[in-house]
C-alpha cells in the first residue's frame, strides 16, 4: 500500500502526488483512448464522444462520492470537512454508475444520438478504466477484503482500514476486481467486433459486471459500504440485482428484436 508516491516541496509548499488519484487519471486517459478509437469504427464523432466522456467522469464521480457519503452519513455530518477529501479513497462505483448514466441518456437525448451505438462505444472504456481505479483503491487502503488464511492475503495499515483489520492478511479484493474487469473489458472488445445488433456490447457490460460485483462483495471485509440486510445483502449487491434483471430483460428484446428483422 502506497497512498502518497512522493511529495514535490516547492519553498514551504508540499505537494502531495497520491497513488489513487494518479490511477484515475491512467484510467481516464486509457479509457478515453479506447472510446475513441471505437468511435471512428462505428463512424461517429471522436471528439464529440471525448467531451461527453469528460463530462461522464465528472458526473460519475460526484455520484460515486456521494454515494459512499450517504453510507457514512453519521460520520461526515460530525466531519463535514472530510467529505472533501477524495484522494484518500471513498468512491461507491455503482453510485458513479448510476449519476453517469443519467446523464449520458440526457446527452444523448439533446444531440439526438443513437443510444444503443453510444452505450456500445462507451462500455469498455468505462471498464477499463474502472480497472484502474481498482488498484487506485489498493493503494489508498480502501475497498479492502476480509481476513484470509491463503499466502496472497495483503496486510493494509491505512486509516480507512478497521482497526481490527489493520496489520493482518486480508483478501485483495481491489485485485481480485480490477483482474476481473481487465478480463471483461477483453471479452467486450471481442463482443464489440462480432456484435449482431448495437447495444449487444453495452448490455453485456451491464449483465456481466453486477455478476463480478456480486462475487467480489462476498470477500469484502469493509462493512461500512452498507447492507439492504445486514450481514447478507450488501447495498451494492442489491443493486446489482437491479441492474442485471433490467438489462437482462433489455437483452433479450433487443434479440429478439434482431431476429426478427432477419431475412
Amino acid at each position: 500500500m502506497h497512498p502518497t508516491l512522493l511529495e514535490l516541496q516547492l519553498g514551504s509548499w508540499r505537494l502531495p502526488l497520491h497513488s489513487y488519484g494518479l490511477m484515475i487519471a491512467i484510467g481516464f486517459l486509457v479509457g478515453i483512448s479506447v472510446v475513441k478509437k471505437l468511435s471512428v469504427r462505428n463512424s461517429m464523432d471522436p471528439e464529440q464522444i471525448a467531451d461527453l466522456s469528460f463530462w461522464l467522469l465528472m458526473t460519475g464521480f460526484l455520484g460515486a462520492r456521494i454515494l459512499f457519503i450517504i453510507t457514512r452519513i453519521d460520520y461526515f455530518l460530525s466531519n463535514p470537512v472530510e467529505m472533501f477529501k477524495v484522494w484518500e479513497g471513498g468512491l461507491v462505483f455503482f453510485g458513479g454508475l448510476i449519476t453517469a448514466t443519467a446523464y449520458a441518456f440526457w446527452f444523448f437525448r439533446k444531440h439526438r444520438l443513437n443510444v444503443w451505438k453510444m452505450i456500445d462505444v462507451l462500455s469498455p472504456g468505462v471498464v477499463v478504466a474502472h480497472a484502474f481505479g481498482r488498484i487506485g483503491c489498493l493503494a489508498a487502503g480502501c475497498c479492502y477484503g476480509r481476513p484470509t488464511g491463503q499466502p496472497w492475503g495483503i496486510r493494509l495499515e491505512s486509516e480507512l482500514v478497521d482497526t481490527s483489520l489493520r496489520g493482518i492478511p486480508l483478501h485483495p479484493t481491489q485485485l481480485y476486481e480490477s483482474s476481473a474487469l481487465f478480463i471483461l473489458f477483453a471479452g467486450l472488445m471481442y463482443v464489440s467486433r462480432k456484435k449482431r445488433f448495437d447495444g449487444q456490447v453495452g448490455l453485456t457490460y451491464f449483465m456481466l459486471y453486477p455478476i463480478i460485483r456480486s462475487i467480489i462483495e462476498i470477500f469484502r471485509g469493509d462493512t461500512v459500504r452498507g447492507f439492504v440486510i445486514d450481514g447478507i445483502l450488501s447495498t451494492s449487491q442489491f443493486i446489482s440485482i437491479l441492474v442485471f434483471a433490467a438489462a437482462w430483460w433489455m437483452l433479450a428484446l433487443r434479440m429478439r428484436q434482431s431476429d426478427a428483422r432477419r431475412p
